[in-house]
Order: structure tokens, then C-alpha cells, then sequence
């Protein structure tokens, strides 16, 4: 590993952390959804845009739900969030 992709290594690692220590702490805190307040029940559309929101790469996410990766793309595009 090169001195200047540790960096980026380490940000990598870091983002993809912060993913349980959130979802941890609304545990925590009693939080049982993860949509906002006044929303119907929280999908697969909602979670997958609730991890990106948190730093997760589609990649990731599709590896951490097991879901193929065409996917979460597709629940990730703009229009699909109308």
C-alpha cells in the first residue's frame, strides 16, 4: 500500500463504521425506524437511502442486504424517490 492510498483506505474503512455505530446508537435511544416521523412503514427503498445517507457505496450496501447490485442502484435513482 502506497503512502498517499492509506488515506483513502482509512476513510474507506471509516465511513463503512459509522454505519453500525449509528444504527447502534438509534437503538440505543429507542429509535425503532429508521424513516422520518409520519412516514408509512420503512422499505427496502428507505433503508437502502437511509445507508447511503450514512456513506455506504451501493456496493456496500448490496453486499451488507445481500440484494443484487442492479438493485439497490435502481432504488438509489432520483426517480424512484418521488
Amino acid at each position: 500500500m502506497t503512502e498517499q492510498s492509506a488515506p483513502k483506505v482509512a476513510l474507506d474503512i471509516s465511513k463503512k463504521l459509522n454505519v453500525p455505530i449509528a444504527l447502534s446508537l438509534r437503538q440505543l435511544l429507542g429509535e425503532d425506524d429508521l424513516a422520518a416521523k409520519g412516514k408509512r412503514k420503512s422499505g427496502a427503498g428507505d433503508l437502502v437511502r437511509d445507508l447511503a445517507d450514512m456513506g455506504l457505496d451501493a456496493k456496500d450496501i448490496a453486499e451488507i442486504r445481500g440484494w443484487p447490485l442492479k438493485s439497490v442502484r435502481t432504488l438509489l435513482m432520483p426517480t424512484r424517490r418521488k
